[in-house]
């Protein structure tokens, strides 16, 4: 039995407020079926399925997946060693790939932003 990841979806759908039909129509799934999920009784759900729910929810995919219990140790620590990603972000279905070119424009970004701050004089005491 799933209970985490069941807990997780009913806690997200009652913060969105949104109810069963609500997130099950945009999920194309039947409300029995996410009823059967938030209550854990479904012991292997679709990643197709998950992947849905998290559109609907507005929640990142990999949290259910690690909820669901397909993503591996290794995996996780993997997914957790990425930046965090803005609201904006957290619904679109991107690739492993294409988060990775997230990150590395996002350090690149802040690079720029660190060599900015050095080319700027220092500020004077007393001045302001």
């Amino acid at each position: 039995m799933l209970e985490g990841l069941g807990n997780e979806l009913r806690a997200v759908r009652k913060l969105r407020e949104r109810s069963l039909q609500g997130v099950a129509g945009p999920a194309k799934i039947s409300v029995a079926y996410l009823q059967k999920l938030e209550n854990g009784v479904v012991n292997n759900p679709s990643p197709r399925v998950l992947r849905r729910l998290a559109g609907a929810l507005e929640i990142p995919y990999g949290r259910l997946m690690e909820l669901a219990g397909y993503l591996e140790p290794e995996q996780e620590e993997e997914r957790r060693r990425l930046p965090s990603v803005p609201v904006v972000l957290a619904g679109e279905e991107l690739s492993e790939a294409e988060w990775r070119a997230v990150a590395a424009f996002v350090r690149y970004l802040k690079g720029q932003r660190d060599e900015a701050s050095l080319d700027e004089p220092e500020p004077r005491e007393g001045a302001g």
